[in-house]
């Protein structure tokens, strides 16, 4: 999907595809990219997330813009998701820490493990947002709680963008284990700085994803026969 991705992308950053042209068809870019359809999709959806490209029901995919700027996860731009999540989620973490209940932390501790085993991005996703509003929860306020809700689908979005692209399950439950383990242990400053970490790494993926150079990704074979490690 990567490679396919990266094709795709560099061809509207070229002007191989300008803004206002539509896409070939999905069964086209399939025979000529050599994919699935479920590959082909997945970055259809990561140049939509960007910001490149818009799907009109019926009528296919269009390139509305000929550079990445600001993706869109849901209704919100990633820059006010990630603005909003600093205002709230590192204070929320510092609220967990002091008002946390044993059946928060208990709630918490089976999540991560869950998460820890967890091999499908779809679950995990599911998971992390889980996770998020149990944070949450511990905080013992619930308009807190009802802010996570509001954001949730963006989270989600935001969660299997990053998981796809910046490979970012492993180093994610490492960040959530140093939040339990701050909440775990009552202390404010630690759970703070935890979240505080989370944030900056899921920014800084975001941020090399964005930047990501405009050639062709390791393994991506030329305009025409792009690769997927799978054959598929």
């Amino acid at each position: 999907m990567e490679a396919v991705l990266t094709h795709l992308r560099d061809a509207i950053e070229r002007g191989e595809y300008a803004i206002g042209d539509k896409l070939p068809s999905e069964a086209e870019l399939c025979r000529t990219l050599e994919v699935s359809r479920p590959v082909l999709r997945e970055a259809l959806r990561a140049l939509q997330t960007m910001g490149l490209t818009v799907s009109r029901t019926g009528k296919g995919t269009f390139v509305v813009a000929n550079a990445v700027e600001d993706p869109t996860f849901g209704d919100y731009a990633a820059s006010d998701l990630l603005e909003v999540r600093r205002h709230v989620e590192i204070p929320v973490a510092g609220y967990a820490a002091r008002r946390r209940t044993p059946e928060d932390l208990d709630h918490l501790v089976h999540l991560l493990e869950r998460m820890e085993r967890e091999t499908d991005t779809t679950s995990w996703v599911a998971l992390d947002t889980l996770f998020h509003l149990a944070v949450a929860q511990a905080a013992q306020n619930p308009v807190f709680r009802r802010v996570i809700e509001e954001i949730r689908d963006a989270l989600a979005r935001q969660s299997a963008f990053l998981n796809e692209l910046g490979g970012r399950r492993e180093q994610s439950n490492r960040e959530h284990r140093a939040i339990v383990e701050a909440l775990t242990d009552g202390s404010e400053p630690d759970a703070v700085e935890a979240m505080s970490h989370h944030l900056d790494r899921v920014e800084n993926t975001l941020t090399d994803i964005m930047r990501s150079a405009h050639t062709p990704a390791e393994g991506a074979a030329p305009r025409g026969t792009a690769r997927t490690s799978d054959g598929a």
